[in-house]
C-alpha cells in the first residue's frame, strides 16, 4: 500500500502565550510557560499532521527594546528589525528546549528547527506614511521628545498612561524562506518561523535590507500557509471558541461556519479590530488562497478541537 501523502498545519500563537500580563516575562516563566505549550503542539504531530509555529513577540520585543533604550548611553541601540530577528532566537531556543523535552519524555520520535524568517513588505506600503502599531514601554514627556528629536522616532500619546512609539505595520508580501521551511516539515521536524510576522525586508536599490517595522503574527502566518501549501491553519488564541455578541446574554458560540458567514459577522461587527478581527481576516485570506480550513481555539482545547468537539472551523462556502 503506498504512504499516504504528508499533511502540514501550520499554527499561529501570541507571544502573550509565553508572556502572560500578569507575570513579569522572566525567561524561566517563558520557558515554563512554554513547557506547558509543548505537549498541545505535539498533539497536533501525533495526529498526522507535520508541523510549523508561528509564535508572536509583542512582549519578548518590547522587553528588549526597553533594554536597549537603558542602556542607550553606554551601548549603541539595536534597530527594530534587528530586535525582530533576536526574539525569534531567542523564542526558537525556549520552543525547542521545551518541546525535546516534552518528546523525551513522552517517547515522541521528533526534533525541531528554528528558521530566522526574513518577509518580504512593499517600501512604498501606506503603512510607511502612517505608523499606528505601538510598542515599547511608556515614556515620558521628556523622553518622548528626545527619542524623536535624536531617532526620528514617531510618538503618541496613549490614554493619558504616557508616550509610546508607534512603527508601520506594512502587509507581508512573501515568505523568503518558505522552500526552506516546506521542506523542514516534510522532512520530519517541528519547524518555528516567522517569528514575531517575521523580519521586515524590502528590495532598496537592488538588494533586501531591513526595515523598522512589526508585520502583522496573523497575516503573515496566514501567508505562510498559504505557500507551504498547509492543509489546516490552526490559530491558537484566548478563548475556545469563537462567538458573535461576545460577552453580552445573548452571546452564541459559533462550531463550523461558512466564509460567507465569517464576512457576514464581521460587517455587523461581532469580530473587533482589537481582538478577534485580525484572526478572522487571516483566516479568511488563507482559504480564499487555498480553499482549506481554519480551526480556532485556545492550546488547552486543541486535542478536543482536533476531534470536533471544541473550537471553531472555518471552512470554504460549498460549491
Amino acid at each position: 500500500m503506498a504512504n499516504s501523502p504528508k499533511k502540514i498545519a501550520v499554527v499561529a500563537f501570541g507571544g502573550n502565550a509565553l508572556s502572560p500580563e500578569m507575570q513579569k516575562g522572566s525567561f524561566e516563566e517563558q520557558q515554563a510557560n512554554a513547557d506547558a505549550a509543548s505537549e498541545a503542539i505535539l498533539g497536533i504531530a501525533c495526529s498526522g499532521y507535520e508541523v510549523i509555529l508561528v509564535h508572536g513577540n509583542g512582549p519578548q520585543v518590547g522587553q528588549l527594546l526597553a533594554q536597549n533604550e537603558e542602556s542607550a548611553a553606554k551601548i549603541p541601540m539595536l534597530p527594530l528589525d534587528a530586535c525582530v530577528a533576536a526574539t525569534q532566537g531567542t523564542i526558537g531556543f525556549i520552543l525547542t528546549t521545551a518541546l525535546r523535552q516534552t518528546c523525551k519524555r513522552l517517547g515522541i520520535d521528533k526534533d525541531t528547527v528554528t528558521v530566522l524568517t526574513n518577509v518580504a513588505v512593499d517600501p512604498a506600503d501606506q503603512a510607511f506614511q502612517n505608523p499606528t502599531k505601538p510598542i515599547g514601554g511608556f515614556m515620558s514627556a521628556e523622553r518622548a521628545q528626545e527619542m524623536k528629536e535624536n531617532k526620528g522616532w514617531k510618538i503618541i500619546e496613549d490614554s493619558g498612561r504616557g508616550y509610546r512609539r508607534v512603527v508601520p505595520s506594512p502587509e507581508p508580501r512573501r515568505i523568503m524562506e518558505s522552500k526552506a521551511i516546506r521542506e523542514l516539515a516534510l522532512a520530519g521536524y517541528i519547524v518555528m518561523a516567522c517569528g514575531g510576522g517575521g523580519i521586515p525586508v524590502a528590495k532598496v536599490n537592488d538588494r533586501f535590507t531591513g526595515l523598522e517595522a512589526v508585520i502583522d503574527k496573523d497575516l503573515a502566518s496566514s501567508l505562510l500557509a498559504a505557500e507551504v501549501g498547509a492543509d489546516l491553519y490552526i490559530v491558537l488564541t484566548g478563548v475556545p471558541q469563537v462567538a458573535i455578541n461576545f460577552g453580552k446574554p445573548n452571546m452564541q458560540l459559533l462550531e463550523k461556519i461558512t466564509v460567507s458567514e465569517a464576512e457576514k459577522y464581521m460587517s455587523e461587527g461581532h469580530f473587533p479590530p482589537g481582538s478577534m478581527g485580525p484572526k478572522i481576516s487571516a483566516a479568511l485570506k488563507f482559504i480564499s488562497c487555498s480553499a482549506k480550513e481554519v480551526l480556532i481555539t485556545t492550546a488547552e482545547k486543541l486535542e478536543a478541537a482536533l476531534e470536533g468537539q471544541s473550537g471553531t472551523y472555518i471552512v470554504p462556502d460549498a460549491k
